[in-house]
């Protein structure tokens, strides 16, 4: 029986819609988060079960171990690197911020017409809190080291 385009077309069609509503039924049973509004309890109870299998195989303590196995030595060498990583990403960080903050002191002291030059510094360093520093009259000033206990 010679079939036309028109009646093959149709049986295409006819095939998408039974796959579409079988598709849709399926979704329909098998969505777990409605499952789970409809019928709470149960629901509770299967994965208060599933947790009492799963805790009495110990397989997270397999895992734990196979983690720590597979891990080994890797940590203390990650570790050291990140470390080194995080210090040179904060030394930069502190020289950016201190730039900007010696630029906008700069600025703040051109505007109110201060004295902008190095013989108001107190520090020899980038003094941001580095602790207390001396003032000696014609010598200038004295690191924290220098400067004599008084106990």
């Amino acid at each position: 029986m010679a079939e036309t385009t028109a009646d093959v077309r149709r049986d295409i069609e006819l095939t998408r819609e039974r796959m579409s509503s079988t598709i849709d039924e399926l979704e329909r049973k098998l969505n777990v988060t409605q499952m789970v509004r409809e019928h709470p309890w149960p629901a509770i109870a299967l994965a208060v079960g599933a947790g009492i299998l799963l805790s009495g195989s110990k397989t997270d303590v397999r895992a734990a171990a196979a983690t720590v196995a597979a891990t080994k030595g890797a940590s203390s060498k990650l570790g050291t690197a990140l470390d080194d990583v995080v210090a040179d990403l904060m030394a930069t960080f502190q020289q950016a911020f201190h730039g900007h903050v010696d630029r906008l002191v700069g600025e703040v002291k051109d505007m109110i017409g201060a004295p902008s030059g190095g013989a108001a510094r107190l520090s020899n360093g980038p003094g941001y809190g580095v602790g207390p520093v001396d003032v000696t009259p014609g010598r200038g000033a004295t690191p924290a080291g220098e400067i004599p206990r008084a106990d």
